[in-house]
């Protein structure tokens, strides 16, 4: 079981969250970009970008804060954090 944890957070309230599970047999990589592609759809935002200071925190930590340099269009929120919080 792969299971991903989505968070907006605002002045230090979080202000929704969703944890997406995935079953399926896809690389850990396919899961990760599915399930950011679910929780963006839910929150109604465009995927993020992943710039090296997610890529670097993700590999260290299995999570990273998208904060609104890496969205084109302006966001009402802080960050968007997203944390394995299960895996195989």
């Amino acid at each position: 079981m792969f299971r991903l944890w989505g968070k907006m957070w605002k002045d230090n309230h979080m202000l929704k969250d969703l944890v997406i599970d995935d079953d399926s047999e896809d690389t850990r990589t396919h899961k990760i970009f599915h399930a950011l592609q679910e929780i963006c759809y839910d929150f109604d935002l465009e995927n993020p970008i992943w710039l090296e200071s997610n890529i670097s925190d993700f590999k260290r930590h299995s999570k990273t804060r998208f904060r609104q340099d890496s969205f084109i269009e302006h966001v009402e929120f802080d960050y968007l954090e997203i944390q394995v919080i299960e895996e195989d």
